[in-house]
């Protein structure tokens, strides 16, 4: 029966591939197949391939079967000594260019996005910048640009901003509206949300940073091997990385050509 399942994935994401254009087949086995399953039972199919004569003859499944496979936990000021170290080492080189481009890969719902403006806002360089915050999935993109999130979250945030080197009130940063925390509007000023698929899609700039966190765990080793490419092609020299603390530059081609500025929070810089 696993020898069937494993052959209906493999169809199945084939078909979503030659039809929408999305391209699973080279994710790590073990979670999509995991994500399969969860869909499975969310949407009470009998087996993979009822999945696969849904996703392909239901245009209005697509979005949210990519909400699925997609995996979108993430969290303001998420891992804060990340965002202190970022605020200390990363800073003060962004500093010396006159205008400074960041790319977030995989930015889900948009909270990375914004602590790291609020980061720049605090360091008095937001005005010279632009973030390129991109993702696979349109739904996650439509909530990352609207900038509200659940007000409950805010007391858990607020912990991670002080933690991360906040210098303000967190709460000078939204306006709670009923159960809802609406991030200012200055905050998106600088922001370009657009849809961007890692497995796929080619460079679209040049940049100073880029931060892909959490997001190529998901990706098996040449997939893995292919955005190192990417991101490698897409950095100035002297550009800075950083990755999520499960990931590294380690078995990639291009870990020579990068040094650690802080290794336990993955950041690394490009010198060749």
């Amino acid at each position: 029966m696993n020898e069937l399942e494993d052959i209906e994935i493999q169809l199945l994401l084939e078909g979503i591939f030659r039809y929408y254009g999305f391209d699973f087949r080279r994710y790590a086995p073990v979670a999509i197949k995991r994500r399969i399953q969860n869909i499975l039972y969310l949407e009470k199919l009998a087996n993979v391939s009822a999945l696969q004569e849904k996703v392909l003859h239901d245009r209005t499944f697509v979005e949210r079967f990519l909400g699925y496979m997609t995996v979108n936990v993430t969290a303001m000021f998420r891992d804060p000594r990340f965002y202190l170290t970022f605020r200390n080492k990363v800073i003060p080189l962004l500093k010396t260019y006159p205008f400074i481009r960041i790319w977030c890969a995989g930015c889900s719902t948009g909270e990375e996005v914004y602590s790291l403006a609020i980061l720049l806002y605090e360091e008095e360089i937001y005005h010279r910048c632009r973030i390129y915050a991109t993702d696979i999935n349109e739904t996650v993109l439509r909530t990352a640009k609207a900038g509200i999130f659940p007000l409950r979250l805010m007391q858990e945030y607020t912990q991670y901003y002080l933690q991360a080197g906040g210098k303000q009130s967190f709460s000078e940063y939204y306006t709670a509206a009923y159960d809802r925390a609406i991030f200012r509007a200055f905050l998106k000023e600088n922001i370009v949300f657009s849809q961007h698929n890692l497995v796929c899609d080619r460079s679209f700039n040049e940049f100073n940073a880029i931060l892909c966190r959490n997001v190529l765990i998901y990706f098996n080793q040449s997939l893995q091997q292919q955005v190192h490419k990417l991101f490698y092609e897409s950095l100035c020299l002297l550009g800075i990385l950083g990755l999520g603390n499960q990931e590294s530059l380690s078995l990639s081609q291009q870990e020579r050509y990068y040094k650690q500025l802080a290794g336990r929070e993955r950041l690394y810089q490009k010198i060749n």
